[in-house]
């Protein structure tokens, strides 16, 4: 069955641009026409654009809550044990639900916690559901690391400084065995037998290089090779981590990558915030794609990145959540339009139109998680789409502004009317048809405050494992 949507204007994202009084028909999950001719009401003054990409995100309905605010990352990812999920359904749902909401299609979850409350497979399949249930398309990376649990090094200098029911603590939540590339690889296998499908890419999740032994990253280098497998990992996102790289790889740690095979078209990098003009042309030539993620890195005070600069040397860019939105509600239209901010230009020189950047992070988005096709309204792309109550957004109405402009300079969630995902409609006239987003979100606040007394002892040790982290990072790590 053909089903049509109509829209004063349509962005397809293609040579055709913004399309006026225009048409999508679609049937079996793919663009079957764009035409114009159609008949709107000036009540009705929507946009239709290609659905966005959350690129980088970890499935964290809420951090801010456990008093992980204003923190730099390498306190508050150890802040992060108080937000576990509780039930990784839930929160996966929650988490896809919200980025469904502001028109996401599609979404990666680079799954660094697990609620450990299910076998590792059991967990994956829990979140495949979440995303099903919701409908948005779902990259799915399960994190790994084997080195480096507390700091940049050797945690027992900051053990040694914590007293014996802290540094017990401590080392119970953070100090765990971890698993040998063998058993990694594994477990990759058995999760995408288990899960994988049109709408679910699984893919390689190291946690990145600060945390994974060279051996590690070699073995996965050599099996996203043999198989084709996508690779998403963090990669330059703070200064200590910049700081550590220079020492652990003296010629250069995106040459190591380059070296063992891991830096390729099938790579995904979030932040890379501290890379290098030299760097950022090995990452261009590779063909990786580089998620940048703006309000996470501002509220972990990670740094401004260098993404204009990027995108000028031929680098893939796309734009990801990673749990920390501006406002911590996974706005993802205001993480574009502020990515786009930053880095548009200054003055009269431009990076790129509003339109050619709308286009490349969902081209390049939707490459990193694994989606079929460009995003480009067309016949024969996925139908995947989201429409946009322009109208709400020109308040004032005033004169005719170009509808693309009037997107980056207000839009948010509030003006999403229609999201379809493969041809199904997952967010209709405000609401998503699947789940129910305000049912769920009760139910995890509830699972998270009955969580809370797990924690006691961390919170106990929380003042002194602080202060020695600060201790070892401002004066012994990296300094």
């Amino acid at each position: 069955m053909t089903e049509v949507l109509s829209a004063t204007h349509v962005f397809t994202g293609t040579e055709r641009g913004l399309v006026p009084q225009a048409s999508i028909a679609y049937a079996n999950g793919l663009i079957t026409e764009v035409s114009t001719g159609a008949v709107t009401s000036p009540q009705t003054n929507h946009l239709i654009i290609p659905a966005l990409v959350n690129a980088h995100d970890h499935a964290r309905p809420s951090m801010t809550s456990f008093g992980a605010s204003g923190m730099p990352l390498e306190s508050w990812i150890l802040r992060s044990a108080f937000g576990a999920p509780p039930d990784a359904y839930l929160a996966a749902a929650v988490s896809l639900a919200r980025s469904a909401r502001a028109g996401c299609g599609g979404a990666m979850i680079h799954y660094t916690r697990p609620s450990g409350k299910l076998p590792i497979v059991d967990e994956a399949i829990a979140i495949g559901k979440a995303a099903r249930d919701v409908g948005i398309r779902l990259a799915f990376a399960l994190a790994v690391r084997d080195q480096n649990p507390l700091v940049y090094g050797d945690s027992g200098d900051v053990l040694g400084a914590l007293t014996g029911d802290d540094r017990e603590t401590i080392q119970d939540l953070f100090i765990r065995p971890s698993p040998t590339p063998s058993e990694y690889l594994d477990r990759i296998d058995a999760i995408h037998a288990a899960i994988a499908g049109p709408m679910i890419d699984v893919q390689y999740g190291p946690a990145g290089v600060q945390w994974c032994s060279p051996t590690l990253l070699e073995a996965i280098a050599e099996h996203s090779a043999a198989t084709g497998r996508r690779v998403h990992m963090h990669l330059l996102e703070t200064i200590y981590q910049r700081q550590w790289a220079d020492r652990a790889f003296p010629g250069g740690v995106v040459r190591f990558l380059k070296d063992i095979g891991l830096l390729s078209d099938r790579l995904t990098v979030a932040h890379c915030i501290h890379a290098r003009p030299d760097e950022l042309d090995m990452i261009a030539e590779s063909g990786a794609t580089i998620v940048t993620n703006f309000s996470s890195n501002l509220h972990l005070h990670s740094g401004f990145p260098p993404i204009a600069d990027a995108h000028r040397r031929g680098c893939k860019v796309a734009f990801g959540i990673d749990g920390v939105a501006l406002d911590e509600d996974d706005d993802a239209i205001r993480e574009m339009r502020l990515v786009q901010m930053a880095h548009g230009g200054l003055g009269f020189e431009r990076t790129w139109s509003r339109s050619e950047f709308l286009s490349l992070v969902v081209r390049n988005g939707r490459k990193s998680i694994g989606a079929p096709g460009t995003g480009a309204l067309a016949a024969g792309e996925a139908a995947d789409f989201v429409m946009l109550d322009i109208g709400e957004l020109d308040r004032d109405a005033i004169m005719p502004v170009d509808p693309i402009d009037m997107l980056f300079a207000r839009g948010n969630s509030g003006c999403v009317r229609d999201v379809v995902v493969a041809g199904r409609t997952i967010y209709r006239d405000g609401k998503l048809t699947g789940v129910d987003l305000d049912a769920m979100e009760t139910e995890i606040r509830g699972l998270y405050r009955a969580s809370v007394p797990q924690f006691k002892a961390l919170e106990r040790a929380w003042t002194p494992l602080e202060g020695t982290l600060t201790q070892w990072f401002k004066h012994q790590g990296c300094c």
